[in-house]
């Protein structure tokens, strides 16, 4: 799967370790649909410097933080700094719980 590190790769081969290969293949139709790429998640906090700060919680569907960074113009900047520098842990975050979400989607762990 493209723009998957070791770590999530190695979570993902854990977590369908059970699954057949027909799940496997439907699972990761789901998840390849559902994640979000840490670069894409940088470059939304960086254009929160110069534009609309938030974009990027809005990707991580965390409306309600979104809407506030809007309006504080991503709590005067240093939110927005943050949310750069921790970008991988924002959408490791994220991606880990669209797997299990996706999973369960397809009834296939009880999480």
């Amino acid at each position: 799967m493209p723009g998957v590190d070791s770590e999530e790769l190695m979570w993902l081969q854990e977590l369908t370790k059970n699954f057949s290969e027909e799940n496997k293949r439907r699972f990761l139709s789901i998840y390849q649909g559902r994640r979000q790429d840490p670069q894409t998640i940088l470059i939304c906090s960086l254009i929160g410097l110069i534009g609309p700060a938030g974009i990027q919680r809005f990707l991580l569907k965390q409306i309600g933080m979104g809407i506030l960074y809007l309006f504080t113009l991503g709590f005067c900047f240093i939110g927005t700094i943050v949310d750069a520098v921790n970008h991988r842990k924002l959408t490791w975050e994220y991606n880990k719980k669209e797997a299990i979400e996706s999973a369960a989607l397809l009834g296939l762990k009880d999480f």
